[in-house]
C-alpha cells in the first residue's frame, strides 16, 4: 500500500503521527518529506503555456470560443467514453 499526504507542516501534530501509526500498525515504512511545488506556478512556469492559458481565461471572461451542453448531453457523452 502507498499512501501521499498533503498538508501544511504546521498541521503535523500528534494525531497525524497517531493515525499513520493507526494506518501501517507494526509494518516498517518510508517517510519522505519535500515541499510541494503551487499547480499554478507551474503551469505558468512555461511561456508559452502562460500565454495560453491567460489567452484562454480571457476568453472564458469574454464568454468566447465555450462549448456548452445539457446535462443530458453530458451523460449520453460519459457514457460513449465508458464504453469505449
Amino acid at each position: 500500500m502507498e499512501t501521499v499526504f498533503k498538508l501544511k507542516a504546521k498541521e503535523l501534530d500528534r494525531s497525524f503521527i497517531d493515525s499513520v501509526k493507526n494506518l501501517f500498525k507494526d509494518r516498517e515504512i518510508e517517510i519522505s518529506i519535500k515541499p510541494t511545488q503551487d499547480e499554478t506556478d507551474y503551469l505558468l512556469n512555461s511561456p508559452a503555456n502562460k500565454k495560453k492559458l491567460l489567452e484562454a481565461i480571457k476568453e472564458v471572461k469574454q464568454n468566447k470560443n465555450l462549448i456548452r451542453f445539457t446535462g443530458k448531453e453530458f451523460e449520453e457523452l460519459y457514457e460513449k467514453m465508458l464504453s469505449a
